[in-house]
Parts: C-alpha cells; sequence; structure tokens
C-alpha cells in the first residue's frame, strides 16, 4: 500500500509552515508522498480572500522545489463546500491501493466532534496531529501525534503583516513572496 499525506487548506496564502508541517509528518511516518488539496470554500471558515486561481498559483509555486509534494484539485474541482468525507471517499475509489493520512492542526483536532460524518471518516483515513500555540491535542477519535518544529505563523498572521506594511521575507517561500508582491495581494487598496 502506498502510504500518502493529505494536508487541506486554504492556503491564502501558503507559507513555510504548511511546507514544515509536510516534510515533518513525511519524514515520521515514513509517508511516500503529501498532496496538498487547496479547498474551494473550507466548511469551517469564512470564504477565501483570494480567488481559487492565485491560490493555485501560489501553491504550485512553494511545492515545486519538492518531488514528493504534489497538487490535488479534487476539492476545487468540486466547487462549493468541500467536506473531507466526500473527498476522502472519492480518494479511496481512485487510490484503493492508497492509505491516506490526513494532518491536521491541534486547532482543527479539536473540532473534529463537529466534522461532517467524522465516525465514518475515521474508517477512511489516519489523522495526524500537529501542535499549535494555544490548542491542545485531546480528543475522542484516535489521532497519530507527530512533533514539528513549533513555527507559530499563519496565513491570517501574513495577511495581517501584508495589511501593515510589515515584511512577510522568510515566512513564506521567495517564489510566493514575489508573486504576492507582483499582484499586491493582501495590501488594503
Amino acid at each position: 500500500m502506498k502510504r500518502i499525506g493529505i494536508l487541506g487548506g486554504t492556503f491564502d496564502p501558503p507559507h513555510i509552515g504548511h511546507l514544515i508541517i509536510a516534510q515533518e509528518v513525511l519524514d515520521s511516518l515514513q509517508l511516500e508522498e503529501v498532496w496538498f488539496i487547496p479547498t474551494y470554500e473550507p466548511p469551517h471558515k469564512h470564504e477565501a480572500r483570494l480567488q481559487v486561481k492565485n491560490r493555485i498559483e501560489m501553491l504550485q509555486l512553494a511545492l515545486a522545489g519538492n518531488g514528493l509534494f504534489q497538487l490535488n484539485t479534487i476539492e476545487v474541482k468540486r466547487a462549493g463546500k468541500s467536506y473531507t468525507y466526500d473527498t476522502m471517499i472519492t480518494l479511496k475509489e481512485q487510490y484503493p491501493d492508497s492509505d491516506f493520512y490526513f494532518i491536521i492542526g491541534a486547532d482543527m483536532v479539536e473540532y473534529l466532534p463537529k466534522w461532517y460524518k467524522i465516525d465514518e471518516l475515521i474508517n477512511l483515513v489516519s489523522f495526524v496531529g500537529v501542535k499549535r500555540t494555544g490548542y491542545t491535542l485531546e480528543t475522542m477519535y484516535p489521532i497519530t501525534e507527530v512533533n514539528i518544529p513549533l513555527v507559530d505563523i499563519s496565513s491570517t498572521l501574513i495577511r495581517k503583516r501584508l495589511r501593515e506594511n510589515k515584511s512577510i521575507q522568510y515566512l513564506v517561500p521567495d517564489s510566493v513572496h514575489t508573486y504576492i508582491k507582483e499582484h499586491g495581494f493582501y495590501v488594503q487598496k
């Protein structure tokens, strides 16, 4: 069985925290790949700031240097709100010889009881929890904890820094930084 990590999110924008998490889980669990799955519209958040086309382009730039990281647009193609359960049903049908490891931050671990069809979902995928400042990894659901270097970066922080005209250098890959500057994204107009 092929061992594949899944890292979902809005990636608005993608940042080094996403890449560090993916690499640490890949190494710790000896995965063969990590698939980054951007949402079209996340079920638990307000809509993304940027159009999906721009978020995909930034994600492609961020992943370009690592052949073990892949972009998968299954949720974008579905459009509308995406539920992990529906995504995993489709992936299990398309890749029956793969085991999937769904990577979530501690903020999402606490939210698991509210996930759509969580009791069915835990039979489709192994959850992997990583720490986030201010959250615990305590849950009644089975998760594998992977220790990662705690880098307290979020897309929200990056957008805030850009609105305040502060640098985001080293918080995002250089290619993503250039893309954001070239398009003037996230700054107040």
